[in-house]
């Protein structure tokens, strides 16, 4: 039986969701070392991150564009207001992920990874649903 075809919207929103997982993953980045009263730099970044300098600088500076920091040369990165929400939005949605993760019995080791990719890739719906079901666990 021939599988039915996906519905366009749906290569949609996964495109905007690999478009704005870079953003995602690099405000909760900063907002990590900023928590820890460390300053944000280029380097720490590309050190946490697995990635040059140079790859850094650019995507600072989209960053930047988009309002989410606030980044002058050799100075520490900040995050705006916005930026602060999009990081503690995100690891909110981290949390929730592994922690539904580890209900489920996926091993930690293999739930922080899985957790990495997956939230950037689903719905708030989901997202709520996964956290009903992490909570409903926790309390048995």
């Amino acid at each position: 039986m021939p599988r039915p075809r996906p519905e366009p919207q749906r290569f949609a929103r996964t495109r905007a969701d690999h478009r704005d997982e870079t953003a995602e993953d690099y405000a909760e980045a900063i907002a990590d070392l900023l928590d820890a009263g460390r300053p944000a730099r280029v380097g720490d970044l590309a050190r946490l991150m697995g990635v040059s300098h140079v790859t850094v600088s650019r995507i600072v500076a989209r960053l930047r564009d988009l309002g989410l920091v606030l980044a002058e040369p050799y100075r520490p990165i900040e995050l705006t207001p916005a930026g602060r929400r999009l990081a503690e939005r995100s690891r909110a949605r981290h949390e929730t992920v592994l922690t539904f993760l580890l209900a489920i019995g996926v091993p930690r080791k293999q739930a922080e990874i899985d957790a990495e990719g997956i939230e950037h890739h689903v719905s708030d719906a989901t997202v709520r649903a996964m956290e009903r079901v992490a909570r409903a666990g926790a309390n048995q």
